[in-house]
C-alpha cells in the first residue's frame, strides 16, 4: 500500500453482519474519500457476553456475504494477531502498516459505551474517530460519558481529515438504517446454523 493510503476500520461482532454495516461503510468510504474499509470481525468483544455469540467462522462468512464491495475487506485480524482490545489491535496495525492512515468508525450506539473501552482516550489520540448515526441513538450519543472529554475535539466537516490534529471526532449523519444484529437474532436465533 502506498504512503497515505486511507483505511477506515469498522470493528464489531458482526453477529450477524447486515446491510446497516455495509451502508455505514459505503457512506464513510465516499464522504471521507477513503481507499478501503476493513471490517474487523472480533473473536469475542470483552464487553459482550459469550452466550449467544455465533462461532467466528459463521460471523466471518456472514460479513463476506454482506460486504460485496471491492473496497470493503473482511478479516479476523484480531484472532490472527492474538489481540482482544481495540487499542492493541490498532497499535499492531500501525506497526504492520506504518504508511497507512487509519481512522476508527463506530455507530452512535457504541459511543454510549465508549468510556468503558480499555484505554479509550489512547485510542482517540491515535486515530480520528468517525461516529455514524444510528436510529434512536444519535441525540443520546451527544451526551455519552466519553463526550465530556471528546466534545472539545469535535470536527464539523470531513474535509482535510488527514491533516487533523488528534484527538478528533466527526459525526456523520446518514439516512437512518433500522437494521441491527440484535433484531436479526430475535427473528432467527439460529441464523449461524447455515454458515460454515
Amino acid at each position: 500500500m502506498r504512503k497515505g493510503f486511507a483505511v477506515g476500520l469498522l470493528g464489531g461482532s458482526f453477529n450477524p453482519a447486515h446491510g446497516g454495516h455495509r451502508h455505514i461503510s459505503l457512506e464513510v468510504l465516499r464522504r471521507l474519500k477513503l481507499d478501503e474499509i476493513w471490517w474487523l470481525v472480533s473473536p469475542q468483544n470483552p464487553l459482550k457476553p459469550a452466550a449467544g455469540m455465533a462461532p467466528l467462522p459463521a460471523r466471518l462468512a456472514s460479513a463476506r456475504a454482506v460486504a460485496r464491495h471491492p473496497r470493503i475487506r473482511v478479516s479476523a485480524l484480531e484472532a490472527e494477531l492474538g489481540t482482544q482490545l481495540t487499542v492493541d489491535t490498532l497499535a499492531a496495525l500501525k506497526t504492520l502498516h506504518p504508511q497507512v492512515r487509519f481512522l476508527w468508525i463506530m455507530g452512535a450506539d457504541n459511543l454510549l459505551g465508549f468510556h468503558r473501552w480499555v484505554a479509550w482516550r489512547e485510542l482517540a489520540r491515535a486515530v480520528p474517530i468517525v461516529v455514524a448515526a444510528r436510529p434512536g441513538y444519535t441525540g443520546r450519543s451527544q451526551s455519552a460519558p466519553a463526550m465530556a472529554w471528546l466534545r472539545r475535539y469535535r470536527r464539523r466537516s470531513p474535509a482535510n481529515w488527514r491533516r487533523w490534529t488528534l484527538p478528533a471526532i466527526l459525526f456523520v449523519n446518514l439516512q437512518p438504517d433500522p437494521r441491527s444484529a440484535t433484531a436479526l437474532r430475535a427473528v432467527d436465533p439460529h441464523w449461524a446454523d447455515g454458515w460454515p
